[in-house]
């Protein structure tokens, strides 16, 4: 399963960052859509691998949606429950030694799709840790993206019986518990998102988490 990954190319109609001194208006005109070519929304073509829980259309309109550094690898799945069982514990143990983001998806058992992307690796913490490129999102059905609002920087903080990203005034964006089968989500400052699932609550039918190859 290790060699199952989510592969994109960037297509050459896309520009790389012009060099100084180049014409802005030449490069903008390479990156419009013409009737030769590709339009903008077709620029990223991501081939996913034996995922569960995303389609390959989903997963294409969450890849503009990642910070621009970390567009155009691979990804691969370091944990499943389907796999590796329902256990947070195994989540934080398959994350050992990584430093790359994740992309956490999950559907629960209503089949409602949502998830996050996270910056750093998930890990056992004392506090919250995280940047402001972390995110959470649902597809209701339509995607939607939520992203740091600034108000605060309750990114992620997870113990052994507790993953929680996002919170303000005692309300987490989304948590899981030890067991990874129950979880919730409210609003939050952090994000200042919608309800990702159809209820506050939800029980956890599947969920995987994929990292930078």
């Amino acid at each position: 399963m290790r060699g199952l990954r989510w592969r994109y190319t960037q297509l050459p109609t896309q520009p790389d960052d012009p060099l100084p001194g180049e014409n802005e208006a030449e490069v903008m005109a390479q990156a419009m859509p013409t009737a030769q070519g590709p339009g903008i929304e077709e620029a990223w073509v991501p081939t996913l691998g034996e995922s569960k829980v995303l389609h390959v259309e989903e997963f294409r309109q969450l890849v503009p949606h990642f910070p621009p550094r970390f567009i155009g690898h691979s990804w691969t799945l370091v944990y499943c429950t389907a796999r590796d069982g329902f256990s947070l514990k195994n989540l934080y143990r398959r994350m050992e030694g990584q430093s790359s983001p994740v992309l956490l998806v999950l559907r629960d058992r209503d089949g409602q799709i949502f998830g996050a992307f996270s910056s750093t690796a998930i890990r056992v913490s004392s506090c919250f840790y995280g940047t402001g490129e972390t995110f959470l999102f649902s597809f209701s059905p339509q995607l939607k993206v939520f992203k740091w609002t600034g108000r605060n920087s309750f990114f992620i903080k997870g113990d052994q019986d507790l993953l929680v990203m996002g919170s303000g005034s005692g309300h987490f964006g989304l948590w899981l518990d030890g067991d990874l089968n129950h979880g919730g989500s409210r609003p939050c400052a952090t994000f200042n998102n919608e309800v990702l699932a159809r209820q506050e609550e939800f029980f956890l039918q599947e969920l995987e988490a994929w990292t930078l190859s």
